[in-house]
């Protein structure tokens, strides 16, 4: 049987997954592409900007690069997590092999999915990106230095908004044999941010069996107790700390007033 821990933070981004790809529709790699905007008209050139002034030293400024932002695998989850099922409404098998990312902190930050649909040429990789990103310049994501693929957001929760573009089996090979994957985005002003995901382990599991589901659902029942006890060990700290600053045992209850007679 597989030894594959699920976090927590895993099993809601599954479910997230899982959900978004309802949302979107049975099949989003055989979505067809939007047509293309009628062209506008060309605006007229601007004039030459003037050069910045030289910074102090008489050394000219050098505007900033991309903010680069390096994660690493979601601890309690020792794997990519390839996960497999039929998709009811088209017939055909859907896999897909995700895992989530923190940064050094131990903070959530994104998480990515690969889907693969029986019989389809392309495959859809999904992100579930932080909020507070522009939304219009959609991303942009690649593997190490190789040719980027543009991607756009398809919609958003509160926790979080999903983006995907689709892929032939070009990237798929690069995802397997690379290192870095890339994924560049605008944060609220306009400056890009590049999140630098590890791929360490995604070709085993995308060539690899899916997980048992059977081992999928005991694990999740085991998540679920866990995230239980955690509660309510928290609800009794908590009530140990209100009766500590409150000098004692919390008072008891008033009683009930007696019903008003009709």
């Amino acid at each position: 049987m597989s030894s594959v821990r699920i976090s927590a933070a895993s099993k809601r981004v599954a479910a997230l997954l899982a959900s978004a790809l309802v949302v979107a529709g049975p099949a989003l790699a055989q979505t067809p592409p939007a047509k293309p905007a009628p062209a506008q008209p060309a605006k007229p050139a601007q004039p030459a900007q003037p050069a910045q002034p030289p910074a102090q030293g008489g050394q000219p400024m050098v505007p900033a690069g991309p903010t680069v932002v390096q994660l690493k695998p979601e601890p309690t989850q020792t794997d990519w997590l390839k996960i497999c099922g039929e998709d009811q409404a088209a017939k055909k098998k859907v896999c897909y092999v995700t895992r989530d990312f923190v940064s050094d902190q131990g903070q959530p930050v994104l998480a990515v999915a690969v889907y693969d649909v029986q019989g389809d040429p392309q495959k859809v990789v999904r992100f579930l990106m932080p909020l507070a990103l522009l939304l219009g310049p959609g991303i942009r994501f690649g593997v190490d230095a190789g040719q980027t693929t543009a991607g756009k957001y398809a919609i958003c929760f509160p926790n979080g908004c999903f983006a995907e573009g689709t892929v032939k089996d070009d990237v798929i090979n690069a995802l397997k044999k690379g290192t870095t994957l890339n994924v560049s985005v605008q944060n609220q002003f306009s400056r890009e941010v590049s999140f630098q995901v590890p791929l360490t382990g995604f070709g085993k599991a995308f060539d690899g069996p899916p997980i048992d589901p059977a081992v999928l659902e005991q694990q999740q029942r085991q998540m679920e107790e866990e995230m239980r006890k955690q509660a309510e060990e928290m609800r009794k700290r908590m009530e140990q700390q209100q009766g500590q600053q409150g000098g004692g045992a919390p008072a008891p209850a008033a009683p009930a007033a007696p019903a008003q007679k009709q």
